[in-house]
């Protein structure tokens, strides 16, 4: 079973979200802010983290950034998560060190497939 780092801080976005990806066959973890997220990467090893960007504390394209830094969090894959929608929005979530960028409200079967991609690497 893979492991997610699902990093959102408004609770019915997370609660939600959890558990949409609980039935899809998911272990989720939660952090509720940037500095949460960060030490969750380190210490729950997931397989791949999802981003909201606007966070407490440390936002998501900070926390990126220090994952990507990090040479035991380096290779995590990292899809931003974010109501960014704007022009610029993507570019900017990717040259923070996402690997990907998908935009709320969540379209589960859309975000499922991005992030089937990413795990789907991991195994061959």
């Amino acid at each position: 079973m893979f492991k997610i780092l699902l990093v959102e801080d408004n609770e019915l976005n997370y609660d939600m979200l959890m558990r949409r990806l609980k039935r899809k066959g998911f272990n989720t973890i939660l952090a509720v802010d940037g500095e949460q997220a960060i030490e969750k990467a380190q210490s729950q090893n997931p397989d791949l983290i999802l981003m909201d960007m606007s966070l407490p504390k440390i936002d998501g394209w900070e926390a990126t950034r220090r994952i990507k830094q990090h040479p035991q969090t380096q290779n995590i894959p990292i899809i931003a998560l974010t109501a960014h929608a704007m022009v610029g929005d993507r570019e900017k979530a990717l040259e923070a060190g996402c690997d990907e960028y998908d935009t709320k409200p969540v379209d589960l079967k859309r975000l499922i497939s991005k992030i089937n991609i990413f795990l789907t690497k991991e195994d061959e």
